[in-house]
């Protein structure tokens, strides 16, 4: 296994970090992501001999390593992956569909999946937004989101155009 990039996200999964990659996979669908290495445990290893230690992903371009670590770290909301959808059927799509299994809603866009993954469902239009030269603008953004669960694509530009 190398690198591809000289930055690379590697991610502690408690366990099934191959489970969560392949409901990644399913979830941002064909041709979006793929498994580019995988690396199983040997024999006297931390691991269970012939089962997966980590797999090398990339998704949505974006290259990653998912490692089956054990249960020494915990994942938090201080590392997420956030995603720039183009429309409200994208932001409904993955809001639903990434935390199935156990995962859970959360605030501002954000959802939590069954591995511990946070994921920050964003508009792409947000980036925009947020960078508008008129401050009134950028703080109405802001105060609508912070009430938001899910992203209300629509509500948002109403906010963002003062309605």
């Amino acid at each position: 296994m190398q690198f591809t990039a000289k930055l690379t996200p590697f991610i502690w999964y408690q366990r099934g970090a191959e489970d969560a990659v392949a409901h990644y996979l399913k979830v941002f669908g064909p041709g979006k992501g793929r498994v580019l290495h995988t690396q199983r445990w040997g024999e006297n290893s931390p691991g269970e001999a012939g089962t997966i230690m980590l797999q090398q992903v990339e998704l949505l371009g974006l290259q990653f390593t998912a490692f089956n670590g054990g249960p020494h770290f915990k994942l938090t909301e201080a590392f997420s992956l956030a995603v720039a959808c183009a429309d409200q059927a994208e932001i409904d799509h993955l809001w639903t569909e990434l935390q199935a299994g156990g995962g859970r809603e959360k605030a501002c866009g954000w959802v939590e999946d069954a591995w511990g993954v946070s994921w920050q469902i964003i508009p792409a239009a947000w980036f925009d937004m947020i960078n508008d030269p008129d401050p009134a603008r950028v703080q109405r953004v802001f105060q609508a989101i912070w009430a938001m669960g899910k992203i209300d694509l629509a509500a948002l530009q109403l906010a963002y155009d003062g309605a």
